[in-house]
């Protein structure tokens, strides 16, 4: 585990990703929006499934969700397809694990990301983050109060 997660109150790191139907999504088109930011390690693990699943469920109000992996945009695809995600799944593919490792979770020993999350505030300023152990799920109602602590 290398690297320490960007911070709170610091600049989110711009990048552009493909999500899972090959579209470019940049973080800085969600000015003016809250974002909800998932970094997962793989798509169809157990733990990722729940947590995805959650995000799925979960009402975000007026926030964007974006989920990242290193997975390909195809196993995406496929996983969104299956599951019924709609929101933008990323593919942080290639160069491999680029941005995770801008946001300090990518796990160098392991080549995926950690399984952390950022909500970042309408000026692209990291507002509340978490990073869990591989095994151990997120809960997506610290999600909705962080996004209710942002005015």
């Amino acid at each position: 585990m290398n690297g320490h997660p960007a911070g709170v109150g610091a600049p989110a790191p711009e990048f552009e990703l493909r999500d899972q139907h090959g579209t470019p999504v940049r973080l800085s088109q969600f000015r003016g929006r809250k974002v909800v930011l998932v970094f997962y390690p793989l798509a169809f693990s157990g733990v990722c499934h729940r947590e995805l699943s959650e995000l799925r469920d979960f009402a975000a109000g007026d926030a964007q969700i974006l989920t990242v992996s290193v997975d390909s945009m195809f196993t995406h695809r496929a996983w969104a397809d299956q599951e019924g995600y709609v929101f933008p799944l990323l593919s942080d593919f290639w160069p491999h694990g680029q941005v995770a490792r801008a946001y300090g979770v990518f796990d160098e020993t392991k080549g995926v990301a950690r399984r952390g999350t950022f909500v970042i505030d309408g000026e692209g300023v990291i507002r509340w983050s978490v990073v869990n152990p591989a095994g151990e799920a997120r809960d997506v109602a610290d999600y909705a109060k962080a996004l209710a602590d942002i005015s």
